[in-house]
């Protein structure tokens, strides 16, 4: 006689959390990755926004800066539209393109400190939110 195993059901309470934490990591994705964005452009076209911190160790060019906070924020806009469809990709790049930020503004944080703490607390949410939720909750939820 062979048995099968079904997989254990989660509560109704708990698919809507992990569907409103995948939902809330891609919205505050896709926002946040359009605020790096727009702080890449003001760091390119305009310097004199930001403080001049002259004894810094991770001192770079501000064009450079907004570079890569450009580049950063465009793959996170990306990545967010990805976690919209709940991929596993998605959830994984999320995490990766959240550290790396959070690791942008942190050696950004003398050119522009109130801000790139904001952004480090508003990523470090996005990857508590794509890391409480298990796999098998959101996959439950797409059948």
């Amino acid at each position: 006689m062979a048995s099968t195993v079904t997989p254990p059901r989660h509560s109704p309470t708990a698919m809507a959390a992990a569907s409103g934490l995948t939902v809330f990591a891609a919205v505050m994705l896709f926002i946040t990755g359009f605020l790096d964005i727009f702080r890449g452009i003001m760091a390119v076209a305009e310097d004199d926004v930001f403080v001049n911190t002259p004894n810094y160790v991770f001192k770079f060019d501000l064009t450079s800066w907004g570079w890569i906070h450009i580049a950063l924020g465009a793959v996170a806009v990306i990545v967010s539209l990805g976690l919209f469809t709940a991929a596993t990709w998605a959830r994984v790049g999320g995490v990766a393109i959240a550290a790396l930020l959070i690791v942008a503004n942190f050696l950004s944080v003398p050119y522009y400190p109130v801000w790139s703490l904001t952004l480090i607390a508003m990523f470090s949410f996005i990857i508590w939110a794509l890391c409480v939720v298990r796999r098998d909750d959101v996959t439950d939820q797409r059948m």
